[in-house]
């Protein structure tokens, strides 16, 4: 199972706005929605996570956790 803590991370950095993350990351609106709402985690790209991680200037593990089930 795979969990994550975008509102976090982007509370970490004071962004209340989707779009000023989308500017940062490149990352589309829907991809980020997909993250927040935890909706099929499982597909998005490692490499969008990575877009992400860049923008917000954390690590993978800082973004997203896996769990055994």
């Amino acid at each position: 199972m795979l969990k994550n803590f975008l509102r976090y991370r982007m509370a970490d950095k004071e962004m209340n706005d989707i779009v000023e993350l989308m500017e940062l990351s490149g990352v589309s609106r829907n991809s980020i929605n997909k993250l927040i709402r935890n909706e099929n985690m499982e597909t998005i790209k490692l490499s969008t996570l990575i877009k992400l991680c860049d923008a917000l200037e954390c690590d993978l593990a800082d973004l997203v956790e896996y769990k055994h089930k």
